[in-house]
């Protein structure tokens, strides 16, 4: 086993936010030097036509030199959506009569840079 593999399975504190096809994982972990950091992964479950399924996740790493002000960035961003655009969730895919078959494919021109935030940080 190698030494990042170990220090990724040594969790010393971890919190689970559930939401639907999205799980968000809030791991504190042990450096070699022994101090903590925090891992967020976002796991996202993709189903198959034939009923199989996988998982694509998406990890960050946050060392303590960074909460203040990382903190104080999603602050003011959260904040701006609230007073942008309310509380009140939109999306149709949350809402709790959606079906799947109901939402529409975006064509080629509504496609946006979405598209380009699939970014494996599992290599950093």
């Amino acid at each position: 086993m190698s030494e990042n593999n170990f220090n990724e399975q040594d969790e010393i504190f971890s919190q689970v936010l559930r939401a639907g096809r999205r799980t968000y994982f809030f791991d504190v972990r042990a450096t070699k030097a022994d101090d903590y950091y925090l891992t967020v992964t976002e796991s996202k479950k993709f189903t198959h036509d034939d009923g199989s399924f996988h998982y694509k996740k998406h990890k960050i790493y946050l060392y303590k030199e960074d909460f203040v002000e990382f903190n104080e960035m999603l602050k003011i961003a959260t904040d701006y959506i609230i007073n942008e655009k309310g509380e009140e969730v939109i999306s149709d895919r949350h809402q709790t009569d959606y079906k799947k078959d109901e939402v529409e494919t975006p064509t080629e021109e509504a496609v946006t840079t979405e598209n380009f935030t699939d970014i494996s940080f599992e290599d950093i």
